[in-house]
């Protein structure tokens, strides 16, 4: 595959010029657009913009059709199954936060919540050496 510049302009890339980069036919980024799987931003007169995120996305798609033979009704499975993933990805990040937070502030704070949110209060366990 083509490794993309470094160096990118912050507007997107044209049709053109990503058929070239990454040896396509214009025709085979209209095709991905109209099953769904890119979804290139639009200039003012219409023209496809492809963003950083797209070529990702695109590289992705091409390493999948051309290294690993997935047929588009696949590539369409694995990327929504990816983009599930990476939102299933922050809700844990978020949760981890939280708890983070609420251990922290707990704990600044010197309260035992276990026992102050209890159903039934109990003293602490005391542990017992028991010989034999």
């Amino acid at each position: 595959m083509a490794t993309r510049p470094r160096k990118r302009a912050k507007a997107g890339y044209m049709i053109s010029a990503v058929a070239e980069l990454y040896q396509l036919h214009p025709q085979t980024l209209r095709l991905y657009e109209r099953v769904g799987l890119l979804k290139p931003s639009r200039s003012q007169g219409n023209t496809r913009l492809y963003t950083d995120s797209d070529l990702e996305r695109l590289e992705v798609i091409l390493n999948l059709t051309r290294e690993l033979g997935v047929n588009l009704a696949g590539i369409e499975i694995i990327l929504n199954m990816r983009d599930k993933m990476g939102e299933m990805q922050s809700q844990m990040e978020a949760f981890i936060k939280f708890v983070r937070n609420e251990v922290a502030r707990d704990f600044i704070a010197g309260v035992d919540r276990s026992a102050r949110n209890a159903i039934v209060r109990a003293a602490p366990r005391h542990a017992f050496r028991v010989e034999k």
